[in-house]
This record gives C-alpha cells, structure tokens and sequence, in this order.
C-alpha cells in the first residue's frame, strides 16, 4: 500500500468512527472542521522539518510565503 494510500485509509476510518459516535446527530461544517483538524498537525510537522524555515515550508506546501504565514498565526504557530 502507498503512503497516500495508507493516509486515505487513516481518514477514512477515522470518519467512519466520527460519524459513528455521532450516533444519529448531522454533523456541522464537516469540511471546515477536518481542514482545520489535519492543518494543525501538519504545519507543525513541515515546519520542524524545514527547520522553521517559511520560504522552505511554503514551498514544500505548495503555498506562497504569505499564505503559509497567515495559516501559522491562524493555528496560534507565531508569536
């Protein structure tokens, strides 16, 4: 399986187990609330490994600088 195989299969379940413990109640603002979820943890993950470096990250994200930067004072990242 690849990894982008292996991380599908991670959503997946784990959606499968949010719906679950729903236990009938719609959910809310579904896509906001994963974008959210997943954007936390993985701005921290590519910022550590480019070693705090923006341009670096950014670049890596596929994001501009000033897109990366917005995001990271959104999660609380920057002082």
């Amino acid at each position: 399986m690849s990894q982008t195989s292996a991380l599908h299969e991670l959503v997946r379940e784990n959606l499968h187990t949010y719906f679950r413990d729903l236990d009938g109640t719609e959910p809310a603002n579904l896509h906001d609330m994963l974008v959210k979820a997943v954007e936390r943890p993985l701005l921290e993950v590519v910022m550590a490994q480019a070693q705090n470096n923006q341009s670096r990250a950014a670049q890596w994200l596929g994001l501009n600088r000033n897109t990366l930067r917005k995001k990271l004072l959104e999660h609380g990242l920057l002082e």
